[in-house]
Formats: structure tokens, sequence, C-alpha cells
């Protein structure tokens, strides 16, 4: 099984990566789903996006827990029944798991592509980039930043949040592997860590408290 990366952050904390290479029939075995999940998969018209639901399935199984152990509450935000914290992520042939015993969290990875320069006026002051002369830089410099935003928009859980008017990622250098974000809603300020990693063409990014 290609379970691609195991990152234990803390004694309470543990990130699982997972690089989507076998079959959907493969991806299923051993893996019993709910009523509601069995027919969420049939539902799904891409198979990529079926294989990538079952390799989560699969993080899961690596940690002890079964399909029917996790819900959604009305946002869409994922819960574990014994009430353990959890984000999911899946791109492409990559997914990923975080799950904690005590501090919120959340993850995103994104595979890196040349259409972020398009939309990252909409989460991100593009002019602060300006400095970065290499093209790839710039790509992986901004994946990181959406990365980041999206893991803390999984955190907070809820609709309202923008990333331009509400989040904002520190900046930071590639070594540094790691910045600090904050979600500035309603007067109230929350900090966060930020983790990053690339990898194969994709970069992963998440966040606790």
């Amino acid at each position: 099984m290609p379970l691609y990366k195991t990152i234990s952050v803390n004694n309470n904390v543990k990130v699982l990566i997972w690089k989507i290479e076998e079959s959907l029939e493969e991806l299923s075995r051993e893996i019993m789903l709910t009523k509601s999940s069995q027919e969420r998969v049939n539902g799904m018209k891409s198979e990529l996006h079926q294989r990538g639901f079952m390799s989560v399935r699969q993080l899961l199984a690596q940690v002890g827990y079964e399909d029917k152990d996790l819900f959604y509450d009305e946002f869409g935000k994922p819960h574990l029944k014994d009430n353990k914290l959890i984000s999911i992520t899946h791109s492409f042939t990559f997914s990923a798991i975080i799950i904690s015993d005590t501090k919120v969290v959340g993850i995103d990875i994104e595979k890196q592509r040349d259409k972020i320069l398009k939309i990252a006026h909409k989460f991100t002051p593009i002019k602060e980039y300006k400095t970065i002369a290499n093209h790839d830089a710039l790509i992986g410099k901004l994946t990181i930043v959406w990365g980041a935003k999206e893991s803390l928009y999984k955190i907070f859980g809820k609709k309202k949040l923008r990333f331009l008017q509400h989040i904002y990622i520190e900046d930071f250098m590639f070594d540094d592997a790691q910045t600090t974000g904050e979600i500035r809603f309603n007067g109230n300020i929350e900090t966060y860590k930020i983790f990053f990693l690339e990898f194969e063409g994709f970069t992963c990014v998440y966040a606790l408290n």
C-alpha cells in the first residue's frame, strides 16, 4: 500500500499522505462504507475523485478508523466520533489526513500549476510577490500561501470567511518550511502555526493552533 509519508508533528498530531496508484477496486478492498458514503462514491462522475475518496478511507484505516467513525457537519467539516480532530484533503494523485488529540487542525494538498497566477489576486495581495523573479519560485510560494489559507479556512469551518479579507499568512522563506497565519474575523484574531512541504510537483500545507 502506497502510504507515501507519515509525519509525527508532535505527540498529539500526525499527518499521513497517500500516493494514489491503485485502481478503485484495489482501494476498496477491506473497506466498509456506510450507505451514505457508498451513495456518495457512486454519484461521483470522476474515477479520480472516487479513488481519492477511497484512499482517504485507506488512510483512516492506517490509524484504526473505519468510514463509520467519520461524519460531516452542516458546513461539510469532517469530525471523528471519538472527538479527536481531523482534516482531509485530496488533489489528483495524492490525499492526506491530519489527526490531532486536542488541537484544531487543517490540511491541504495542491498541485503546483501556472493556473494559480491567474487567481492569486483573489486570495492574496499579489503586489507583495513582485520581487520574485523566478517563475517556478513564484508558483511555489503562491501555492503554499493558498494551501495555508485553505487549511485555516477548514479549521474555521464556516462559509463566511474570505481568503483575502480574513486570513493572513506571514511571509516566509522556502527553507523555513513553516510560518504563522491568522484568522481575523469579527474583531477576533486567532494565530496558528503553518507547516509546508513539497514533493513530486505537489505542495502539502497543514496548520494547527
